[in-house]
């Protein structure tokens, strides 16, 4: 398993990243981003601190671990400069919360986010078929989420994504520890999105090659 949206303590996560990290090595997870929530009020307090917990535990975790970050309910005008402040602060990974339907997220955050070179946007409600194409050409991943409440939109991203040939990738938006799962539990969870079985070892693929790049920024 995969997973690059994550939280810990330094956000609204119930764990430390120690025990993040050690929790999803007995879920057999091969990667891991931790990527709490920030704004303009924290995003110079939280990375740093990642960016420090993780250096100390890099060589000796079992799983490849990466300091990232989520920018949250920023508004759309803020996110290039959230994005480029984030991987100057030592994010590997930039998550942008999308534009869920459980909560008020601004409209154009979605495309804030694609046009600002986000990594990952992140449960990204009805999105449109503007957006959709925007992704695709900027090879931004979209995430199909195991989270409850942000999957309530999983068919419709999938079904979307699938059929404009934009990018998939599956995440948990853990906060706390009953949230990592499995990668058999992941495949359930793509299956019920609507996915057909064929097409799931290449979302799964889509997160490996994003770790291959997180890591020649490393």
């Amino acid at each position: 398993m995969i997973d690059l949206h994550t939280h810990t303590i330094f956000s609204d996560g119930e764990l430390i990243p120690f025990e993040l990290i050690r929790r999803a090595e007995a879920c057999g997870y091969t990667a891991l981003a931790i990527t709490d929530h920030v704004d303009s009020s924290n995003i110079d307090f939280v990375i740093p601190r990642i960016v420090k917990a993780l250096e100390k535990i890099q060589t000796i975790s079992k799983i490849n671990v990466f300091p990232g970050a989520e920018i949250t309910h920023a508004p759309p005008e803020l996110i290039p400069d959230l994005v480029r402040e984030a991987r100057k602060l030592g994010a590997k990974i930039v998550v942008v919360h999308g534009e869920t339907i459980v909560e008020p997220v601004m409209k154009g955050t979605n495309r804030a986010a694609i046009n600002a070179g986000a990594d990952i946007l992140a449960h990204p409600g009805l999105i449109s078929t503007e957006d959709l194409l925007l992704a695709k050409e900027k090879n931004v991943l979209l995430e199909i989420t195991a989270r409850k409440g942000h999957s309530l939109c999983n068919g419709y991203v999938a079904r979307e994504a699938i059929r404009f040939g934009t990018l998939l990738c599956i995440n948990t938006d853990s906060h706390s520890p009953s949230d990592l799962i499995t990668k058999e539990t992941a495949r359930q969870i793509l299956l019920a999105a609507g996915i057909d079985e064929n097409r799931i070892d290449s979302i799964f693929e889509n997160s490996k090659i994003l770790v291959d790049k997180i890591s020649r920024r490393s």
